[in-house]
């Protein structure tokens, strides 16, 4: 399913330390899984490794059935407190580094910067049709962040995507429906216009601005 849509696309990670352990069954793999998919939940906090430290430690009294060291009654609220004050900081961070990119995107050969605040530049022009809010398109597309990870492609997939104008962000949309069957374009997404300040993580972190190269293949006829 397509990022635009659902986020289940896996980002690639620029980190490249990783912990010692051993993994040769398929148990011990499938394991080490399930802390990977553990660690997505984690991602709004933006852990050190000193901290995870004592995320590890809680995990395991409380797996294990040990004596818990705090009353979640009182630290379950300040829990909630915390991933949002992790959120709305780092949220904050990238904001900031996406305002930069989109102001300097808006300033490329034939960029033009849209009354909503998105960035559209063409890079091959269409031929075909253009579709309106209502159309189904069938696209090919790359997504990827400010520092140029890929968070999600069609391309690499090697199989486009179909969906309705009126179900994905309103940068896609809106992008979408400037453009002509058979053209692609660049897309620069402020964060109002794609995932906000809840972002989609860990693929993609509150506040990001997002950057979709799209191809327009077809508008499918109902």
């Amino acid at each position: 399913m397509a990022v635009v849509l659902s986020l289940a696309g896996a980002a690639c990670s620029k980190k490249t330390a990783t912990a010692t352990v051993d993994l040769k069954t398929d148990d011990q793999k499938t394991l080490y899984a399930l802390g990977l998919v553990m660690s997505d939940n984690l991602a709004t906090f933006n852990l050190s490794e000193p901290e995870l430290d004592y995320v590890k430690a809680g995990l395991t009294d409380g797996a294990l059935k040990h004596t818990r060291q705090v009353d979640m009654a009182v630290y379950g609220p300040k829990l909630r407190e915390l991933a949002q004050a992790r959120a709305s900081a780092g949220a904050a961070v990238e904001k900031a580094s996406g305002s930069e990119f989109l102001s300097k995107a808006a300033l490329e050969k034939g960029a033009v910067k849209t009354a909503t605040g998105f960035v559209y530049q063409e890079i091959t022009p269409g031929k075909g049709a253009t579709p309106t809010q209502s159309d189904t398109v069938k696209v090919h597309y790359k997504g990827s962040l400010v520092d140029g990870t890929v968070f999600d492609s069609s391309i690499a997939r090697g199989e486009p995507v179909v969906f309705s104008l009126a179900q994905v962000i309103p940068c896609w949309s809106q992008g979408v429906q400037m453009m002509k069957a058979g053209g692609k374009a660049r897309l620069v997404c402020p964060p109002e216009l794609a995932y906000g300040d809840r972002g989609a993580p860990p693929q993609i972190k509150p506040g990001s601005t997002l950057v979709f190269e799209v191809e327009l293949l077809d508008i499918v006829k109902k």
